[in-house]
C-alpha cells in the first residue's frame, strides 16, 4: 500500500504551470539624450539672429526710401513693401507664436520662417540684377555702397539662420519618433515567451 501510495505521490505534477512570461531583468540605467534640449537652444539662437537679420533688411530699404527712392515710382513701392514684410515677419519671430496659435503654432512658425527667407533671398536677387540691367525701368547707380554692403550682409545673414532654424525641429521629431517603443516587437517576445513555458490544464 506504501509503495502504492509513494509512486502515485511520486508521478507527474499535474498542477498549473504559470502562464506568466518570466519577468524581464532591469535595464541599466543610462545617461538622459540631452540632444534634443541642445537643438532646441541651438535652433532658438539661430532664430532670434534670423529675426534681427530680416529686421535690418527692413531698416536699411526703409533709410535709403526715405533718403534716395522715394521719387522713384515701382522701386520706391517695392522698398516700402520690403520694409513692412521684414517688419512684420521679424517681430513675429521674435514673438513666441508656436505658443499662441496652439496646434497651429509649429505650422505657423515654420510658414513665417520661410517667408523670412524667401523675402531676404528675393531682395538679394533684385538687388543682383539692379546692378547689371535696368528693373522695372530703374538701374542701381551705386550711390551708397555702405548701405547696399549692409543689405547684402543682412539678406545673407537671414538666409543662414533662419535655414539654421529650421533644423532643430526636424531633427527633434525624428529623434523621438526613433525612441518610441517597437509595439511589434514586445508582442513577438511575449508570444515566444508564452511557447516556452505553455501552461498545462489539470486532468
Amino acid at each position: 500500500m506504501e509503495t502504492a501510495k509513494d509512486g502515485a505521490s511520486g508521478g507527474v505534477d499535474l498542477a498549473p504551470a504559470s502562464s506568466q512570461p518570466p519577468a524581464s531583468k532591469p535595464l541599466p540605467n543610462k545617461s538622459p539624450d540631452t540632444r534634443p534640449s541642445w537643438w532646441s537652444r541651438i535652433g532658438l539662437a539661430a532664430r532670434g539672429l534670423g529675426a534681427l537679420s530680416v529686421l535690418a533688411v527692413g531698416a536699411v530699404h526703409l533709410q535709403q526710401y526715405l533718403w534716395l527712392y522715394s521719387a522713384i515710382p515701382t522701386i520706391g513701392k517695392l522698398f516700402v513693401l520690403t520694409f513692412a514684410g521684414a517688419t512684420v515677419i521679424g517681430l513675429a519671430l521674435l514673438a513666441p507664436i508656436e505658443r499662441w496659435a496652439g496646434r497651429w503654432g509649429r505650422p505657423l512658425l515654420v510658414l513665417v520662417t520661410l517667408g523670412g527667407i524667401a523675402l531676404a533671398a528675393t531682395t538679394f536677387a533684385l538687388l543682383l540684377v539692379s546692378e547689371n540691367m535696368p528693373l522695372f525701368g530703374f538701374q542701381e547707380p551705386g550711390y551708397d555702397p555702405a548701405a547696399i554692403a549692409a543689405s547684402q550682409a543682412a539678406e545673407i545673414a537671414a538666409v543662414i539662420f533662419l535655414g539654421a532654424s529650421l533644423a532643430p525641429p526636424l531633427s527633434t521629431r525624428s529623434h523621438l519618433r526613433r525612441q518610441r517603443p517597437p509595439l511589434e516587437t514586445t508582442t513577438d517576445e511575449s508570444r515566444t515567451a508564452r511557447l516556452a513555458h505553455p501552461s498545462k490544464e489539470p486532468l
